[in-house]
């Protein structure tokens, strides 16, 4: 998934953006130390690359478990930088509009974790997180009772339907694509052009609905991890009869506890309870506050300034997918009553500038840059030791398969670049290879990694013409393959731990298309083999498939520069209840929350 904020480049990605949700492990507030020892970080950072279990029938009951102490009223106030990607949910693959989807949209499955940290997969509009069969090539799914929309229409299979067949159209290009892959293969949309809304559908040998209350899925390979997949925000229901196409993002039509009063992209957004949510239906969720009022355009100085000092309204504030600002980290550290208003977790996120292979062509560029990139000032940035870690490689310590020591270009011994080995690399490289184009998101962070990538690469030769983007629509604008720039700051993490969530959605040359997570267009025949190879093995054995497909990348191709892994360390108001670390979003838990007094 897709990392975003303005703190951390979007993602999974995701968040993610980003995206998604990712899934990572849980720090609590309560006794979490993260940031001030990396060694310490990494080591807790590895518990949360343990699989999830399934939860059958009793395990997706509701409601949800009271949280201790909660009280209902209130509105919290929501702090947020940039504007959100999209509120489409099948546009959803970035952290922010990710954690919007959980107080928004229900699925099929949804991820459920414990106070220790424990994630299960739960059924969320179905009775269960799926039954499988045929080895687990069929997959079937029951609809729980009475689960309405906010209009009142209850959801029925064709909804499920509907919402599957739509991510086959065109104006559907920024969500994950697992299951469409999964159904029909890399060139899915041409098993349905029009996305269902001509009245055509998927096969029943493909999707089957055979009732209002059964969903079947049917796959040429087994698929155990679909109960994960279907919780993903990417794979939310839109209920067939409202559906408006490109217009969705602005009016969607809310299945969770909270729906949408009003909403000015880029400027504010405001939640309200949605009545027809019924808690019983949801092992999940809960619905203590009356809404959330988001403000966007808010700079993390100055939410952070604002949570410090902790007046008024801001007693009821929380940031969204923003974190401290790097300069105020001390502040809040030495401050008692300040620090223990935070949450801290590592992240499942590698950033990394990301080439756009189609233009940085030159294999020796591409390495000259990777060495000379500055990681220790681009963490400086984002907070030290607080914000994030030296990346020697593309697998963050969160992910099965992480290797510490996989260092090919000596980051971790000079984590403030090897210049001489850089200007060693572009020796006989024509001036004109030099001159790189660099988008950066419009954001106080954003300007930061502009300032430190320049002072890198200056410093070997390199002429940087940096553009700045909307911080908003980062990934969409460079996203598109025919994009006008040489590098940019991408992150992604693990939308489940797996290596197979990492090389294929961002390394599959089967992915190279507008909308895609494949920003560098890597398309290479040894890695697609590998991403074959791997995705037809057991797990034990896939593991060192993934490998030989990452030393195979970072050495060989040079798709991207690893540069940090990512820590989180927010601030909330005094009066805001439930604040814990999320191992669903690598975010504040957005479902965990009240007001002490409304």
């Amino acid at each position: 998934m897709k990392s975003f904020s303005s703190r951390r480049a979007q993602a999974i990605v995701v968040a993610f953006a980003a995206g998604s949700l990712v899934l990572t492990g849980c720090s609590e507030n309560k006794g979490s130390n993260t940031g001030a020892d990396s060694k310490k970080d990494q080591k807790e950072a590895s518990v949360q690359s343990k699989a999830v279990t399934y939860a059958d029938a009793a395990g997706s009951t509701g409601p949800a478990e009271d949280i201790a102490g909660a009280q209902s009223g209130g509105t919290i106030t929501v702090y947020q930088e940039a504007g959100l990607s999209h509120l489409d949910p099948g546009q959803i693959y970035v952290s922010d509009a990710g954690q919007v989807a959980n107080l928004l949209f229900r699925r099929l499955t949804q991820f459920k974790e414990d106070d220790k940290g424990n994630v299960s997969v739960v059924g969320d509009l179905a009775t269960d997180s799926g039954k499988s069969s045929d080895g687990g090539k069929t997959w079937t799914f029951t609809l729980k009772d009475g689960v309405k929309d906010a209009k009142g229409n209850v959801i029925t299979s064709a909804d499920v339907r509907h919402s599957v067949e739509r991510l086959y159209a065109k104006f559907i290009f920024d969500g994950p694509t697992y299951l469409q892959n999964w159904l029909s293969g890399a060139k899915y949309r041409d098993a349905l052009p029009k996305g269902g809304f001509d009245g055509k559908h998927l096969p029943k040998s493909v999707l089957d609905t055979p009732d209002d209350k059964t969903v079947i899925f049917h796959f040429d390979t087994p698929r155990q991890d679909l109960p994960q997949t279907l919780a993903m925000a990417g794979y939310a229901i839109v209920p067939a009869k409202d559906d408006t196409k490109e217009k969705y993002d602005a009016a969607p039509v809310a299945t969770g506890p909270y729906k949408v009063q009003s909403y000015k992209n880029g400027k504010s957004l405001v939640l309200v309870k949605n009545t027809n949510w019924d808690p019983k239906t949801d092992a999940v969720r809960h619905q203590y506050v009356d809404g959330f009022n988001f403000q966007f355009g808010v700079t993390e100085s100055t939410q952070t300034k604002r949570l410090i000092a902790d007046q008024g309204d801001d007693k009821n504030a929380i940031q969204f997918t923003g974190g401290v600002e790097a300069t105020q980290i001390q502040d809040v550290i030495k401050n008692p009553a300040v620090n223990k208003r935070t949450v801290k977790g590592y992240q499942p996120y590698v950033m990394q500038l990301t080439f756009n292979l189609d233009r940085v062509k030159n294999l020796k560029v591409r390495q000259a840059i990777t060495y000379a990139l500055n990681s220790k000032s681009l963490i400086a940035g984002e907070g030290g030791v607080y914000g994030g870690d030296v990346a020697p490689n593309y697998f963050a310590p969160t992910l099965p398969g992480y290797e510490a020591g996989y260092d090919p270009y000596g980051r971790l011994k000079t984590p403030q670049g090897n210049i001489a080995k850089a200007k060693e690399m572009l020796k006989g490289v024509p001036a004109a290879e030099k001159k790189v184009v660099f988008a950066y998101g419009n954001t106080e962070n954003g300007q930061k990694r502009k300032v430190a990538i320049e002072d890198a690469l200056s410093k070997v030769g390199f002429d940087v013409v940096s553009k700045e983007v909307d911080s908003a629509s980062y990934y969409e604008q460079i996203g598109k393959v025919k994009n006008p720039y040489d590098m940019y700051v991408t992150g992604w993490g693990q939308d489940w731990p797996s290596p197979s969530t990492v090389v294929t959605p961002i390394y599959d040359g089967d992915q190279v298309a507008d909308g895609s997570s494949n920003y560098s267009h890597v398309n290479d025949p040894k890695v697609q083999a590998l991403i074959k190879k791997a995705l037809n093995e057991k797990p034990e054995q896939a593991a060192a498939t993934w490998k030989e497909a990452q030393h195979y990348l970072l050495e060989k191709i040079v798709p991207a520069a690893p540069l940090w892994y990512t820590k989180q360390f927010q601030l909330s108001g005094s009066n805001v209840g439930g604040a814990r670390y999320s191992s669903v979003s690598s975010l504040l838990d957005i479902n965990h929350l009240f007001l002490k007094k409304s």
